[in-house]
């Protein structure tokens, strides 16, 4: 097995399996996949930058709440 095979096999099991099969083409159900795939990956990108975004702000809460508690305005 190449590494290049290792890698299709770690990103979907089912493209690996399709090109052990002599799949290599395109079909609907391939495009269907690769569709799902990009999508699937816009939307963890988007959930890290939210997830990243939340971290922030609490840092940012915390950082200001003993700020406050320092100077004793709270």
């Amino acid at each position: 097995m190449s590494a290049s095979e290792i890698g299709t096999y770690l990103y979907c099991r089912r493209a690996w399996w399709y090109g052990r099969q002599g799949r290599q083409g395109t079909s609907p159900a391939l495009d269907s996949g690769l569709a799902w795939h990009h999508r699937h990956g816009r939307q963890v990108l988007i959930s890290d930058g939210l997830r990243l975004a939340g971290w922030i702000l609490i840092l940012l809460a915390a950082t200001t709440a003993a700020v406050l508690l320092v100077q004793g305005a709270i």
